[in-house]
């Protein structure tokens, strides 16, 4: 019975992952349940990988990874490998003596290796290396024959023979070889030899004969041409001549030509070829010169002269009756109908010379596409060698940001992290690559995150990312800011937020997050206040020029102004002030009881306030709290396309080293003194001051300076004995 392989885990994110340690966990990784695997898809376009690597494991070529797809990778690797470790090493070299003996073929891939290695004049190398490889393959595809399977006139020595390739290509079309040059490849230059073949057998059969005798070929042409056409118009002057009622139904109307007047007419037009080749009427012969439709003039006028004259005597050759129509048309039955049977193609108007020339080079055309093939083995064996070169370097790397996080979790780099945003005095390094905002946004947002949608510019290049703010505030975090990105590979770009989806960062976060609301609040209120206040002086002001303006223009010439103006509204109304009067003392004397209330709780006075603290950021941070719980990456990436299969939390810890905030250098030295600091002046003594008075009758009403307090205010007077 078959032992099964013992897997190491370790836990991250509140999900059990496995380690890759050593080349058996590799060997055995399709023995690990995937329902333990913390993904089941990733694509291979948008993430920090090696996309020819990725596109080797994509063996259906969907751009794509699923489980089947790289188990099978990591079982090909390990079955190519004498030691399965060589895998967890990484690099991009392997030793001569790493691969596997040959298999049952005779062949190994050290053969090959060497076979390289010789190529590039490196007999005494031990190690091959991926740039041996990338050259190796850089010289077969700059070779005649790299072994794609495709010829391009190039490849011919031969003048024919390259005229030959040429005409596939053009009338069959062409690919792209390995250089990236038009060619043919051997299902085009089977179908243009096919063809041609057809015609050969066409032009030299039996009824070739028939049409090739003086001008039988063009005459039976002539006639295919207005066949149709001739046969309508003598069966209209035979229905005319059955009733002679029938005769302006069968020509033209007068509505068909207005509608025609009515346009900008040509002889290709179509609706003048839908009328009849001549007027219609009982018994009429058919005009071949003059008075036909002008559209059919040019092959009336080539049957008269390639059909009627040749074949037809004892008629007129500018007119042709029914009777002479048939008989013409018997005359060429049999050339017509080998006419019928020519094969349609582009070759079709090649003549027999032409068709011979192009069969004598289908050998020669059909070797160099043979030898061109010859060389694909040494190609398919060139690709495995790169491959494993290229999965020793990167398949440890893809299992632990596929089958694990642990490149994530240890802050390593994971593959899908785009690279680190700096906005709003902060790095953050939880970004990916978004290619519809709008749509990733939709799944993203049941992360429970701060999400910043941002849009990248460097040059002429755009792109959009979406940064994950996990520790700070979030106040000044709104569209239209702009930070910097720095992609993996160091560049720099202009980011600007586009869309933002606001989250609790901290526990602490949301405990100011009541009291910032509510100055927000009264801030807004007193600026709305303030605007309408000065909205209404303005108005009142406005109105006071006004009425001064018309007074002096009333005034009798020569009268002094009046003395003073009323401004509008400036009366004031005795039951107005006595009502405002009342209010107040109403409030006051609230104020008062409460606060007498609240001194009378004496030592209970701390527990009061905290518990109106925690009335007022209690629910914020029972909020914050619940989401910060459920804060997870899987909904970031599966709106990117991958399949994650865990939840894959972010918790605070976590969150606080994915998101920097600025901190002066330990070492640093800091300069207190700041010249543009506020003058605090009477507001700073007068706050000080309450603090003071507060402190003081919270103090006194807990007993604590009695005994320091004259006997009058003390709760409790000292006695004489004491």
């Amino acid at each position: 019975m078959h032992e099964a392989h013992e897997f190491k885990f370790f836990r991250a994110g509140g999900v059990d992952q496995v380690l890759i340690r050593k080349g058996s966990d590799i060997a055995h990784i399709g023995e690990l349940d995937q329902k333990l695997w913390v993904a089941l898809a990733c694509p291979t376009r948008g993430i920090e990988f090696d996309t020819r690597t990725l596109d080797l494991i994509d063996t259906d070529d969907d751009r794509r990874i699923r489980p089947p797809e790289l188990i099978a990778a990591c079982e090909w690797a390990c079955a190519h490998l004498r030691n399965a470790d060589e895998l967890i090493e990484g690099g991009d070299s392997i030793a001569l003596g790493s691969f596997c003996e040959p298999g049952a073929d005779g062949f190994s891939l050290a053969d090959e290796a060497r076979h390289v290695l010789r190529l590039l004049h490196k007999e005494d190398a031990s190690v091959i290396t991926l740039d041996d490889v990338a050259r190796r393959s850089d010289m077969l595809a700059a070779m005649r024959f790299n072994g794609d399977g495709i010829v391009t006139p190039e490849t011919a020595i031969d003048e024919p023979v390259r005229r030959t390739l040429q005409r596939i290509a053009d009338t069959h079309g062409s690919v792209k070889d390995r250089n990236g040059h038009d060619g043919i490849d051997r299902a085009r230059a089977q179908a243009f030899f096919a063809e041609a073949e057809a015609l050969r057998r066409w032009q030299a059969g039996d009824g070739s004969a028939a049409c090739s005798g003086g001008h039988m070929l063009e005459a039976a042409e002539a006639v295919c041409v207005v066949r149709d056409k001739v046969d309508d118009f003598f069966a209209r002057c035979r229905l005319a001549a059955y009733d002679i009622q029938a005769v302006p139904a069968l020509n033209a109307s007068t509505e068909t030509y207005e509608m025609l007047s009515a346009q900008e007419l040509t002889l290709e037009n179509q609706r003048i070829a839908a009328l009849p080749l001549a007027p219609i009427a009982p018994g009429r012969t058919l005009p071949l010169r003059t008075g036909v439709n002008p559209a059919w003039a040019q092959a009336l006028a080539t049957l008269q002269q390639k059909a009627v004259v040749p074949l037809l005597t004892n008629t007129d050759d500018d007119h042709i009756d029914e009777r002479a129509w048939v008989e013409l048309q018997r005359r060429i039955e049999s050339c017509r109908a080998w006419l019928a049977a020519k094969p349609v193609s582009p070759l079709s108007d090649l003549d027999g010379a032409a068709i011979a020339a192009l069969l004598a080079t289908q050998s020669a055309v059909m070797a160099l596409i043979d030898e061109d093939e010859a060389a694909e083995p040494h190609n398919a064996r060139l690709r495995d060698l790169e491959k494993l070169l290229r999965l020793k370097r990167d398949l440890r790397q893809m299992l632990e940001n596929f089958v694990s996080f642990k490149a994530f979790y240890r802050r390593e780099g994971a593959i899908f992290q785009a690279g680190t945003l700096y906005l709003d005095s902060r790095s953050c390094d939880l970004t990916v690559r978004v290619d519809d905002v709008k749509q990733h946004a939709v799944l993203a947002g049941l992360a429970k995150t701060c999400l910043a949608y941002c849009e990248c510019r460097r040059g002429g290049e755009k792109m959009n990312i979406v940064a994950a703010f996990t520790s700070g505030d979030v106040d000044f975090l709104f569209a239209g800011r702009n930070g910097v990105f720095y992609d993996r590979q160091g560049r720099d770009w202009d980011a600007t937020i586009t869309r933002l989806i606001e989250n609790p960062t901290s526990v602490a976060q949301a405990f100011f997050s009541p009291y910032k609301k509510f100055v927000r609040m009264i801030e807004e209120q007193v600026a709305k206040r303030a605007a309408a206040s000065e909205a209404g002086a303005q108005g009142a002001l406005g109105s006071l020029a006004t009425s001064i303006a018309t007074a002096d223009k009333r005034a009798a010439p020569g009268a002094a102004p009046a003395a003073t103006a009323r401004l509008p509204g400036s009366r004031i109304d005795v039951g107005t002030v006595a009502a405002i009067g009342v209010a107040m003392g109403s409030i006051s004397a609230v104020l008062v009881a409460l606060f007498s209330k609240f001194i009378d709780l004496g030592q209970w006075i701390p527990i009061a306030i905290a518990g109106v603290v925690l009335a007022i950021s209690g629910p914020s941070m029972l909020i914050a709290w619940l989401k910060l719980r459920q804060r997870s990456l899987g909904p970031i990436l599966d709106a990117s396309g991958w399949a994650i299969n865990g939840r894959m939390k972010v918790n605070v810890r976590l969150g606080a080293s994915l998101s920097k905030t600025a901190h002066i250098p330990r070492h640093a030295v800091r300069v207190l003194r700041d010249p543009y600091a506020e003058r605090r002046g009477m507001r700073g003594a007068l706050a000080a001051l309450a603090l003071v008075a507060v402190v003081a009758v919270l103090a006194w009403q807990l007993d604590l300076l009695d005994r320091r307090l004259p006997p009058a205010l003390q709760h409790t007077p000292a006695t004489e004995g004491n």
